[in-house]
């Protein structure tokens, strides 16, 4: 019989099958590369515990003595803070799911990394406890509230957090929790339940149609599917023994099925009273209207001075959808691009209120947690010209910076200054030596001369005068000291491709947007002298991925979000339906930024530059 010609092998399904393929060998390497505690004798149950140590367990969880010394000697032998044990009968898609989010072979030494864990017994030295504010002492917490700590105690850990699993350790029951209890355990470790409820849906959808429609290749990948967590954490030899295994086998699409759909039916907000205390004072706040947030339309230039001003582009707070259209108009003389009317200080306060911290606070974190590789090449620009060993970041916010250029400047003295409470939270974790709170001008001053190298990396577009910015950098620099800057870049062709989509407008918070040969010029009459400039190596890889989630959220807003209207049902359910149907969107995005991304680093052509200058000695 003639086999099938190329053009009709079954695309979807064999792309499947590989995936899933990949998937299971890849949880297989990463089981096989997590340590696992060694067996100690029974004798040892009468050891007192060593000093310096506490081991947090969820409730139903009883350690023995002999697994909390062998988790101490294991922690202090590897030079770990932090050490989550995972049980041996570890439910089986509780372990699949952590494989999924973590590789161990690199997940100690990702000082950015979340901290993950099974939840159930994590065991911490005293003093991380004691500068994570955590009282090891009081009621024993859920499975959820031991991974949101987990989460926490890593950030005060940043490379010294590690994962074991515990032989002797039982998490006192097998089952997976469902619908709200799965819900509370996905916030806890930074995951938002209604996207990855429609994203299972839909691939389940996706995967019952290869199996009914495409033959052969469908109910392969649809078989693998099935087999996949006896495949990945049974057979001999395997350091997991999921009491469920048999039963999440067997059952695996109708208990995956299930378990999203309760996902995705309480994945609503179950608003608490602090939750209804801040839509209430949002509500109460919006009553006197927006005008206040606005100062009065300047005619001219705040860079130059020229009156040749026309509307770059309109775009309303797609970033929280809060109210307001804003207007960003364009210098016909310097082509220096500015949000006119500006916001007052008081609006400032309003737009950036629950963004980077309290409510948006986690989903903030987590995206700044997945920019290291962006975090290391800022810190390598200053290689070929410096060995600092005083640095102040300015904009630091939370020190997501800071913490990664420690591993390319292990002897610099990093410190931060931001406007946020963030910077003393960076302080207590270590991810600076000293926090300054306050705006960067109050501190030129006092801080006049001390440091070898000031970086301002995204900040300068969030602030009401750049130019009163660039001076304190150059009072806080010692002669011969290091200014470097990273930007938007408002010359990017995907401005204008994309429109008010383009995510580096980012309005409200982006108040100037300057172009490279601005700054240049700014630095110049300051008495500096630029010695590099990058284009393509400061590109984000974001332009198509962040136009998609900016229409998505135009399209259907956060139904929860307190300075909006109640939620219904309808709203509710049309930001459901808007979720999945943008997961292809999403997909061929992520695919258009790997291309731009490359071409980026290919032609010096990004969305943002860096400048590195250094201040000439008088």
């Amino acid at each position: 019989m003639t086999p099938p010609p190329l053009s009709r092998v079954r695309w979807t399904s064999a792309v499947l099958l590989a995936a899933l393929a990949a998937g299971t060998v890849r949880a297989g390497r990463r089981l096989r590369a997590i340590p696992v505690l060694p067996a100690t004798p029974s004798a040892a149950a009468g050891v007192p515990r060593p000093a310096g140590w506490r081991l947090l367990t969820a409730r139903g969880v009883e350690p023995d003595a002999a697994t909390f010394l062998a988790a101490c000697a294991h922690a202090e032998r590897e030079g770990l803070r932090v050490l989550d044990l995972l049980p041996a009968d570890l439910a089986a898609e509780r372990a699949l799911g952590l494989l999924r989010l973590v590789d161990p072979a690199r997940y100690r030494w990702d000082r950015l990394g979340e901290g993950r864990g099974a939840g159930f017994a994590v065991l911490v030295a005293e003093e991380v406890l004691a500068r994570a504010g955590v009282d090891p002492v009081g009621p024993r917490p859920h499975p959820a509230e031991l991974s949101a700590l987990t989460r926490r105690l890593k950030e005060y850990a940043a490379d010294a957090t590690g994962l074991a699993i515990a032989p002797g350790l039982s998490c006192g029951g097998p089952d997976e929790p469902r619908g709200p209890a799965r819900v509370a355990e996905l916030r806890a470790r930074g995951l938002p339940p209604g996207a990855l409820a429609a994203a299972q849906l839909g691939g389940l959808a996706l995967l019952a149609g290869v199996a009914l429609r495409q033959g052969r290749w469908g109910a392969a990948a649809a078989g693998l599917y099935w087999l996949q967590p006896y495949l990945a954490l049974g057979g001999p030899g395997s350091p997991l023994r999921p009491a469920d295994l048999a039963r999440a086998t067997a059952a695996r699409p109708l208990r995956s099925l299930d378990a999203a759909l309760r996902t995705a039916a309480a994945a609503g907000w179950d608003a608490s009273g602090e939750d209804r205390a801040r839509a209430a004072a949002y509500q109460a706040e919006l009553t006197t209207g927006v005008a206040h947030f606005l100062d009065p339309r300047r005619p001219d230039c705040p860079w130059c001075g020229s009156g040749r001003l026309a509307v770059r582009v309109r775009v309303p707070d797609l970033l929280q959808g809060k109210p307001v259209l804003f207007t960003l108009e364009q210098c016909g003389e310097c082509g220096h691009v500015f949000q006119n009317p500006r916001l007052t200080p008081e609006g400032l306060e309003f737009y950036y209120r629950d963004f980077y911290d309290g409510r948006g606070g986690e989903g903030a974190g987590t995206v700044f947690g997945r920019l290291g590789a962006a975090y290391r090449g800022r810190a390598e620009m200053l290689l070929p010209h410096a060995e600092p060993l005083s640095w102040l970041d300015v904009g630091t916010g939370h020190g997501h910076f800071c913490n990664t250029a420690r591993a390319v400047w292990p002897r610099t003295r990093f410190d931060g200054l931001d406007m946020g409470d963030g910077v003393r939270e960076a302080e207590r974790r270590g991810w600076v030596e000293t926090g300054y709170q306050g705006q960067f001008p109050e501190f030129a001053s006092k801080l006049a001369g001390q440091y070898e190298v000031v970086s301002m990396y995204h900040y300068l577009e969030h602030t009401r005068d750049p130019l009163a910015e660039l001076d304190a950098a150059a009072s806080v620099l010692a002669p011969g000291g290091f200014l470097t800057i990273e930007l938007p870049d408002p010359e990017s062709r995907m401005a204008r491709l994309l429109g008010p989509v383009w995510l580096p407008w980012f309005q409200p918070q982006h108040q100037h947007l300057v172009p490279a040969a601005n700054l240049r010029e700014a630095l110049a009459d300051r008495g500096f002298t630029v010695l590099a400039e990058e284009h393509g190596p400061a590109h984000q890889g974001n332009d198509f991925f962040g136009a998609v989630a900016l229409t998505a959220t135009r399209l259907a807003p956060d139904p929860d979000r307190p300075w909006g209207p109640p939620a219904t049902a309808r709203t509710r359910a049309l930001a459901h339906a808007v979720r999945l149907a943008a997961l292809p969107a999403f997909a061929g995005a992520a695919v258009l930024d790997a291309l731009r991304t490359a071409a980026a680093h290919r032609t010096d052509g990004g969305n943002a530059y860096r400048m590195l200058a250094r201040k000439d000695t008088p």
